[in-house]
């Protein structure tokens, strides 16, 4: 047996109208990938509008790409940094004082390598509070990062990551426990 693409069909994968999903492509494109917008005010506001859940105190940096706005839940005291790519054909959602640094990339969807078709395949991912994606690092469908989880920089997160510990690597393995310490 072998991949057969001309087999692929997605019809079952609708995540929204056709006009909603042209709108926002738009205001996607011209606010939010867009570099030279800086001001989350007005991301949070239009993000809303499309139907996102949003906290107070979040911080969304210019560059950054949302597949479906309304599949994002985003808590209190949140940054998400420059170049992110959060392509959530599925729900994601960030609690409380979450950090996705620069270049991140959360992916809700993969493809079924095991069948001809390369059947689309997706799942949802839940960052848990304090947890914190490092710059250019990758969370794959269905991962969830713990409370206070850590994936350092550049790591691939390809299964969930434990409360407090720091991850490295890809795949991310666990490499030490994340201390606070009190000044």
């Amino acid at each position: 047996m072998k991949t057969d693409l001309a087999t692929y069909n997605n019809n079952w994968y609708q995540p929204g109208s056709r006009i909603k999903l042209l709108c926002w492509y738009v205001v996607n494109i011209l606010f939010f990938i867009n570099p030279l917008n800086p001001s989350s005010s007005l991301k949070i506001h239009l993000l809303r509008l499309f139907g996102a859940k949003i906290g107070a105190g979040v911080v969304i940096k210019p560059g950054v790409n949302i597949k479906y706005p309304w599949f994002l839940t985003i808590g209190n005291n949140c940054w998400i940094g420059e170049s992110v790519w959060i392509d959530n054909l599925d729900k994601v959602s960030l609690e409380d004082n979450v950090c996705i640094s620069q270049g991140a990339l959360l992916l809700c969807g993969n493809h079924n390598y095991k069948k001809p078709s390369f059947d689309l395949m997706v799942a949802p991912i839940c960052l848990k509070e304090g947890s914190w994606v490092g710059a250019k690092s990758s969370v794959a469908p269905g991962v969830t990062l713990q409370s206070h989880a850590v994936l350092s920089m550049g790591s691939v997160a390809t299964s969930s990551l434990e409360a407090y510990g720091i991850y490295s690597g890809n795949p991310a393995v666990k490499v030490k426990e994340r201390i606070f310490k009190m000044s």
